[in-house]
């Protein structure tokens, strides 16, 4: 299953919303940036079909789907140009091109910690699909407890004028990883909370990932022997 949140770019409408951007970009330069985000837009969609078909296949000849969902988001334009004016970089379609690469996203959630890395593998191992960053936040959890692996990939997206290729990210991570992310991105990001309460609640559910951590590569072994 996969749940899409499409963003459908007004070129009238993005200018009177932009008007928090310092050197907002000129109409020229705002039109280039939408044919880019369409494009990034596409190729999220080749990512999404693959990993789809993946999950048929598995389907298909083990009886199993080690995807449990996917959720599929464009970062939106004005998010992306804050950040670019944040980072220092200039508003243009080829300075975004060249820096920013979450602005087409793919979130996998797996049922059991080694789908994680049989999902990843076998994406990348197609041979148009290239991985181009990696960090393995599972191996290496954040120091907040924070687990889950992030790749980027590119991939052709192909066009009248012939195939371009487009980054997406992807997270994957478990149903109990994405709980627990959920979570903690709701204390520290979407509340105004005393912070001692932060500190209280950041260190209890540091706690609570280890010990998930721990539940979950438990039901794994346990999965195993039942296949």
């Amino acid at each position: 299953m996969i749940l899409e949140r499409p963003s459908v770019i007004n070129l009238k409408k993005l200018q009177s919303e932009l008007d928090g951007i310092v050197n907002r970009p000129d109409m020229d330069e705002l039109s280039e940036l939408i044919k880019m985000y369409q494009l990034y837009q596409a190729g999220q969609k080749e990512i999404s079909t693959k990993l789809e078909n993946l999950d048929s296949e598995f389907q298909v000849n083990y009886d199993y789907n080690p995807i449990h969902h996917m959720e599929s988001r464009m970062k939106e334009m004005q998010s992306l140009l804050q950040k670019a004016e944040r980072k220092g970089y200039d508003l243009t379609t080829k300075a975004i091109e060249d820096n920013i690469y979450d602005i087409a996203g793919i979130r996998v959630i797996t049922n059991y910690i080694d789908d994680i890395y049989n999902v990843e593998k076998l994406l990348v191992d197609q041979t148009d699909v290239t991985l181009l960053k990696r960090k393995d936040y599972i191996k290496n959890p954040k120091d907040s407890g924070y687990r889950s692996l992030h790749i980027v990939v590119k991939v052709p997206v192909f066009q009248a004028t012939g195939p371009i290729d487009v980054p997406v990210e992807i997270q994957i991570r478990t149903v109990g990883m994405d709980m627990w992310a959920s979570l903690e991105h709701k204390l520290r990001y979407k509340t105004d909370a005393n912070p001692e309460l932060v500190s209280k609640y950041g260190d209890r559910l540091k706690g609570y990932a280890e010990e998930l951590e721990q539940i979950e590569r438990g039901m794994q072994g346990i999965h195993k022997e039942l296949i």
